[in-house]
């Protein structure tokens, strides 16, 4: 699999919609009508409704301007003129949604042991998520698998709806050939994946922009968009998944880095007991515990399906989340001391109940590691689960045509 934190665009087949100018306007117009579009979306979005003078004043534009800006977003569909706000002097205000059908995304998560394929609409909310496990599959298992699972998501939109979806986008890790040791080929399909552009196929496949992520970056999206992330402006994000991976916020936008990659929390290493040193994806991921699971005779493959509490998983799971603890705390504690960060939010594609198991074992296993000089910081359980890693593969499409980087709004608070 090419590439990382990219789009692919390719013409839509077959799109008829005579408003597309709403979703090209995003990626094809520069300049200060789109930047106060964005403006006035975001500060919407955020805030849930606002009627103009609201948009006015958070943005110090004229009333005319404002005037201007919403009537387009009307008119393009992507507003909802709500009721006016009466019992005040003056003419009463009308507030302005966003429009949930104004725009639809669709996100991939490209898992080691699952694939999930989600419908996103503009307001952030999941319509739709299909789940598939397997074993590893081949670039043509999974094709097969986005051509069905695309279908069945979109059945029931409205052709117009159709032709509203902005984008794909794909979370997949970027090297994901790797078997069960990191770093170590798999081998059967290693030659496939190795030479195979993920996103160039599917961009000829589905027709639509495709907007390429890791995985463990697109689920700290999620948690900064949709999550307890925005309570903080700096913060650490561990994601346990397959493999345990992360992300970094800083100044309450996501840091990708120059090739996207930064925030590559799995790789931190990390106190091996006996002695020596490991990174933390040997440590927390759950191949570990799969491995453990296996190796007691039980049955791995729970892991893997969707929905509702693992099984009593016995002694694999708490040696698991000992090691995981362990690691975690350690890694915590290296991430704070560079940046200062004031939380570590720990999620993961696990119960929730599990989840906040491991972020209490983390908080005491905190104790036993030196953070002499390191300024104190919360550790606190991520929200969103298991959809993570689709939902901010889905946001992709979203933030690239229509919302503006977070930094902008902080006029309103100054």
């Amino acid at each position: 699999m090419n590439g990382n934190n990219r789009v692919t665009k390719l013409p839509a087949k077959g799109n008829t919609n005579p408003r597309q100018s709403l979703l090209t306007r995003g990626t094809s117009q520069t300049g200060v009508r789109l930047y106060n579009e964005r403006l006035a979306l975001s500060l919407i979005r955020r805030h849930t409704s606002l009627p103009k003078a609201e948009i006015a004043r958070f943005t110090g534009l004229s009333a005319q301007t404002v005037s201007v800006i919403v009537r387009q977003l009307e008119g393009d569909g992507l507003l909802l003129r709500e009721k006016p706000q009466r019992g005040k002097v003056g003419q009463p205000l009308v507030p302005f949604s966003l429009n949930p059908d104004g725009a639809f995304s669709i996100g991939l998560k490209v898992g080691r042991r699952s694939g999930d394929l989600m419908l996103l609409d503009l307001t952030g909310k999941i319509r739709r998520t299909l789940h598939r496990p397997y074993h590893f599959p081949t670039p043509a298992e999974l094709l097969a698998f986005v051509a069905e699972g695309t279908e069945t998501l979109t059945s029931d939109l409205k052709p117009r709806e159709r032709a509203r979806i902005a984008g794909i986008g794909i979370a997949a890790p970027f090297e994901p050939w790797y078997g069960d040791e990191p770093g170590k080929p798999s081998g059967a399909v290693t030659d496939e994946w190795v030479n195979f552009d993920l996103a160039a196929k599917i961009g000829t496949l589905l027709g639509w922009p495709v907007h390429f992520c890791n995985d463990a970056t697109a689920a700290c999206a999620a948690e900064l968009l949709f999550g307890k992330g925005s309570e903080y402006r700096d913060y650490g994000y561990f994601y346990i998944g397959y493999f345990a991976g992360g992300g970094l916020v800083l100044n309450g936008s996501l840091y990708q880095g120059r090739s996207g990659n930064a925030g590559a929390l799995g790789s931190i290493p990390i106190p091996r007991s006996g002695g020596g040193s490991q990174q933390l994806i040997g440590a927390a991921s759950l191949c570990v515990l799969e491995r453990e699971l296996t190796q007691a005779g039980g049955d791995p493959d729970v892991l893997w399906r969707n929905g509702g509490d693992w099984p009593a998983l016995g002694a694999p799971l708490e040696r698991w989340l000992e090691t995981a603890a362990m690691g975690l705390a350690h890694a915590a504690a290296a991430v704070a001391s560079v940046v200062e960060s004031a939380a570590i939010v720990i999620d993961g594609a696990m119960p929730p109940s599990l989840r906040d198991r491991l972020v209490e074992k983390t908080r005491e296993r905190l104790a036993q590691v030196n953070t002499r000089w390191i300024t104190p910081f919360a550790i606190v359980s991520g929200t969103i689960g298991a959809d993570a890693r689709a939902m901010g593969a889905a946001s992709l499409p979203l933030l690239a045509n229509f919302i503006i980087d977070r930094d902008v709004l902080f006029k309103e608070t100054a």
